[in-house]
């Protein structure tokens, strides 16, 4: 009996990588597919949460933008080694497509299948091409998006697909809204895992100087760093705030569901949350992400006015009062921006993926 065709998925060791990896790797198990994964040692690390089904292979690879002079002088000769064991494996079980998802140690197995010529895509997260994915937009044969409009150089043609989401986050697909109004509210404050100091130093205070007849509707769920929750906490009691501050919140996807206003950093994955949700936010992008990504990452929603975008030079008390006083006062608007969210995003970005890699393989999609 034939083997069911191969997947090879090449990501890099960071959860913004790997979660997409794991969401079209459970997509193509269930079609029937068999998925490898191709990452580097520490990479494997963040491969715990894929299905057991999937074989890790972990391949050596290197980057020029970390370590001193001796170990950026052995990078081409352990990407070298990479490629060769990456090429091996896929001459001994050729995968029907290879997926790479960004992150220096997707490098290997996707050289190795532009020089045997296996079928390949990539998928870029941000809205600024990484520099992996950069490198190899022009020798792939598919060029997907999680953002859109995504920067990248002139020429290459890209199909957004958006970034698979989480299935807590699928499970609240499209929730209801419930617009502002003379009623408790909630506000959701996050700024990645382990929270943003700017959003600590500015939403208290601005939350705080609000309108006695808002303020006292606000419930505040804030995810900050822990060196700042005491400064936080005493921030939201001095303003009469009622506030939950904790380094890291578990459910995310019902506290963005039940929230009238979200306020966060704008990493691919948070803008992915939103827009499949379906939420008006305010969004602060990092200013330091590479190629200022996560400013690009927000224009997907800004463009359509479901957020309003603060550079941190811009992100002061006093502005985001105004801001927040102009949502929360105006339910319609609100309403607007929650649908606006909604018809950003793609809930089905995994089966969107699933159908290039499908295609591009040669195969009918389902």
């Amino acid at each position: 009996m034939a083997k069911p065709p191969l997947l090879l998925i090449a990501a890099g060791g960071t959860g913004g990588h790997m979660f997409p990896a794991q969401a079209l790797a459970e997509t193509m198990l269930a079609r029937g597919w068999r998925v490898k994964l191709s990452t580097d040692a520490r990479g494997a690390r963040y491969a715990g949460g894929f299905a057991p089904e999937v074989k890790v292979e972990q391949v050596r690879a290197a980057t020029f933008a970390r370590g001193g002079f001796v170990e950026k002088a052995k990078v081409p000769f352990v990407l070298a080694l990479g490629v060769m064991s990456a090429a091996l494996r896929m001459v001994l079980d050729r995968p029907r497509a290879v997926v790479g998802f960004g992150g220096y140690p997707s490098i290997p197995a996707v050289l190795a299948a532009w020089a045997l010529r296996v079928p390949r895509m990539i998928h870029e997260q941000n809205g600024v091409l990484g520099r992996v994915n950069a490198l190899f937009a022009r020798r792939v044969d598919k060029l997907a998006c999680g953002t859109w409009p995504t920067e990248m150089a002139e020429g290459l043609q890209a199909e957004f697909t958006g970034n698979p989401v989480r299935a807590a986050v699928l499970e609240r697909a499209g929730a209801g809204y419930i617009p502002p109004g003379d009623y408790p509210m909630d506000l959701l404050v996050i700024g990645g895992s382990q929270g943003a100091r700017i959003l600590s130093d500015v939403v208290p205070e601005a939350i705080a100087g609000l309108p006695e007849e808002i303020r006292r509707n606000i419930s505040v769920a804030h995810q900050a760093r822990e060196e700042d929750i005491d400064r936080v906490v005493a921030a939201y009691d001095a303003g009469g705030v009622a506030a939950e501050i904790a380094p890291f919140f578990t459910d995310i996807p019902r506290r963005l569901s039940e929230c009238q206003l979200v306020i966060s950093r704008a990493g691919a994955s948070s803008v992915a949350d939103i827009s499949v949700i379906g939420r008006p936010s305010v969004l602060v992008p990092y200013a330091a992400a590479t190629g200022n990504h996560q400013a690009a990452n927000a224009r997907m929603l800004s463009r359509v006015d479901a957020a309003v975008v603060f550079p941190e030079s811009q992100f002061t008390p006093d502005a985001l009062r105004e801001t927040i006083l102009s949502i929360l006062t105006n339910p319609r608007a609100a309403s607007a921006m929650a649908q606006a969210a909604l018809g950003a995003g793609r809930a089905d970005a995994a089966a969107r993926l699933a159908d290039l890699v499908q295609t591009l393989a040669g195969e009918e999609t389902q």
